[in-house]
């Protein structure tokens, strides 16, 4: 990877925030995955959230396992969780190293590499709609080929094939908040309004 490539790449000091933040932030950047033959996988991020310290929806919330070792790892580092026994879900580490923190990727605008995208996403009897590609975060890790060996990995290392990419700041008046999907935990966990969506794409998730 060129020199001017990895400056692309957001600094570690962007994730090393308030995971709020990082999450708003984060609306407009690009998600890129780099396959092993060169060619380039990205979307520009329409919708995430964020999971805190204290918070009972986090999967670190009670202690540290094997599964949620990354969220401890320093800012930065790429944190992939397997559901439901088929689905990825990929989510970026944030704040400070001990402390766990993460901004859930929940859909993106397809931007590079679609053709592959949807030969990863068909199915013999289903070709979906290139708004339907990542438009979920089990989908957008399908698409971009990302699945738990990238959970740990520092994506601001050099040759990186997961990283985030300086896109273009969304204004406030085109970003809508609200309660995260699908969350367990407790009545503060599952009414905080820290999910981030940009209000009038068609590729969020619902």
């Amino acid at each position: 990877m060129s020199t001017v490539e990895e400056r692309r790449r957001l600094p570690r000091s962007f994730f090393a925030r308030d995971t709020r933040l990082v999450a708003r932030d984060l609306l407009g950047m690009r998600l890129v995955r780099v396959l092993e033959n060169g060619a380039r996988l990205s979307g520009i991020i329409v919708e995430t959230e964020a999971y805190r310290p204290g918070d009972a929806a986090m999967h670190a919330y009670r202690k540290q396992t094997p599964r949620n070792a990354p969220m401890f790892m320093q800012p930065g580092v790429a944190y992939v969780y397997f559901i439901y026994g088929m689905h990825y879900c990929f989510n970026v580490v944030t704040e400070r190293a001990g402390v766990p923190a993460a901004v859930l990727v929940r859909a993106l605008e397809p931007a590079e590499g679609l053709a592959i995208m949807r030969s990863r996403r068909a199915r013999p009897d289903h070709a979906p709609a290139d708004r339907d590609l990542c438009r979920g975060p089990a989908r957008l890790c399908q698409a971009l080929a990302i699945d738990r060996t990238f959970s740990g990995y520092d994506m601001l290392q050099a040759g990186s094939r997961l990283f985030i990419e300086h896109g273009r700041r969304i204004p406030d008046e085109r970003v809508r908040v609200s309660s995260r999907i699908g969350v367990t935990g407790d009545e503060v966990a599952r009414s905080v309004e820290w999910r981030w969506l940009i209000a009038d794409s068609p590729f969020v998730s619902r």
